[in-house]
């Protein structure tokens, strides 16, 4: 098993490293100069052909985006209160420390290299380093829509892929809470950031990426984001490993309406991260965004009703769960299907992510802490394998004429596999190297007395 890893190791340090420096071409220039204008005297039988118009940068999109982007901020502290609440008072303080400590973390990785690597140019797996350090982009840069000749500032585009990056990477530590060391989750972080989410990324979303190129369908980030993460936690619970007393003692949640409080900010900044993945303020964010109404709606009713039918009663635990399951299940599909298909995803990634949290869960065997794999990875998957389904055009969705749910559905479980194949064994390698360098777990003494004390030197609430 060791030569295994050893030789996954290599093999993929080997892959990302030779893509990374062969693949050396800029992207292309995003903003053209105007051709100038022809002399008067021109002969007549030589008219000159109508120069193409200069892209342009719409005020109403550029205000979109930045609107999105904070939204999608206000999910950090949306994501701390949801973990803070759910976690032992002894260990309050080091969750909110660990997700805004590791969002602030990627977020200047991400501008120094992080988005060259996603983003800076075309690759199969990889982009290159030509806009490391933001190099040559400027208030006049331009990127991209989904509509040709219209682009919105690059700098905005930077700072929105940034928000999903450190989120990404934020998700992941509800899976080891309360017993791993915050050095080692920063250094994991940053391994994990740069050989799985920015290959990902790129591979889902950058230019020329191979699952973009396959079509895949990954509209705000179902395979990018919730897979990737809940992968990378779900190994991590089982290289931590439980918690002292786990499935023997209490570790019921400490604060439940702060719990209800952050999957409520979560859903709010889910617009930005869900609808503005549009890039523009046009009729594919409002589809966007009522599908990420409605889907989450649904997932709250399934999980209530599968509470009330195998244990008796709904909570509210259980409803702020299914909150969060209908909005990783909408994801991917949100900007792709119609109104009926989101209901649909919503209901069954709430059933789904309810047996995850349980059943799953049991069958596993790891202490996910606060399920992010039962949540996360279950919706994730639920929601990119649906999306290859309601994007058929005669289910409502956006799909072509000519779209095709079988052959759809293939692409989508492939981006699936090759993302939890990825992240798995990144994460891993990771993980070890950690504990190499650090140790990953805090001691027993540590672990019993609490998080916030031993690891901060603070409590969330006075004695």
């Amino acid at each position: 098993m060791k030569k295994l890893f050893v030789s996954l190791t290599l093999g993929l340090s080997l892959l990302i490293g030779g893509v990374a420096m062969a693949q050396t071409t800029p992207a292309p220039d995003a903003a053209p100069a105007v051709a100038a204008a022809t002399e008067a005297a021109a002969a007549p039988e030589a008219a000159p052909a109508a120069a193409d118009p200069a892209p342009t940068i719409d005020k109403g999109d550029t205000a979109w985006m930045m609107v999105s982007t904070m939204l999608v901020m206000l999910m950090v502290p949306g994501l701390a209160l949801f973990y803070g609440g759910l976690v032992r008072s002894k260990n309050m303080l080091s969750v909110l420390m660990q997700v805004m400590v590791v969002f602030s973390l990627i977020g200047v990785l991400w501008v120094i290299y992080g988005y060259s690597f996603a983003f800076g140019g075309e690759g199969l797996i990889i982009a290159d380093g030509s806009k490391m350090f933001l190099a040559g982009i400027t208030t006049d840069s331009m990127a991209d829509t989904f509509s040709d000749g219209v682009k919105i500032p690059e700098l905005i585009f930077v700072a929105f892929q940034l928000t999903f990056a450190g989120l990404t990477c934020a998700l992941i530590v509800g899976s080891f809470a309360e017993r791993m060391k915050f050095s080692a989750v920063l250094l994991f972080s940053v391994i994990w950031f740069t050989f799985s989410y920015l290959p990902i990324a790129h591979m889902v979303w950058g230019a020329g990426g191979y699952l973009l190129d396959k079509g895949a369908l990954d509209f705000a980030g179902g395979t990018v984001v919730h897979i990737n993460a809940a992968m990378a936690g779900l190994v991590g619970a089982y290289l931590v490993g439980k918690r002292i007393g786990y499935g023997k003692e209490s570790m019921a949640p400490h604060n439940l309406t702060m719990t209800m409080l952050g999957a409520s900010m979560l859903w709010v900044g889910w617009f930005g991260f869900n609808a503005g993945s549009n890039l523009e303020s046009s009729g594919g964010a409002t589809l966007a965004f009522i599908n990420t109404i409605i889907a989450t709606a649904a997932a709250i009713l399934a999980w209530c009703v599968g509470e009330a039918l195998t244990k008796g009663k709904a909570s509210m635990l259980g409803a702020a769960s299914g909150a969060v399951a209908g909005l990783v299940g909408i994801t991917p599909a949100c900007g792709v299907v119609g109104p009926m298909g989101a209901i649909v995803i919503g209901l069954v990634a709430g059933f789904l992510c309810l047996w995850g949290v349980t059943g799953l869960k049991k069958m596993l065997g790891a202490d996910d802490s606060l399920d992010v794999f039962g949540v996360h990875g279950v919706g994730g998957i639920t929601g990119a394998l649906l999306t290859g389904v309601f994007a058929a055009p005669g289910l409502g969705g956006t799909g072509d004429a000519d779209f095709a749910i079988g052959s759809q559905l293939l692409v989508q479980a492939e981006g699936v596999l090759i993302t939890i194949v990825w992240s798995g064994v990144v994460a891993f390698i990771a993980y070890k190297i950690a504990d190499m360098v650090m140790g990953l777990r805090v001691s027993e003494e540590s672990e019993r007395e609490g998080l916030d004390i031993t690891s901060h030197g603070e409590s969330a609430y006075g004695r």
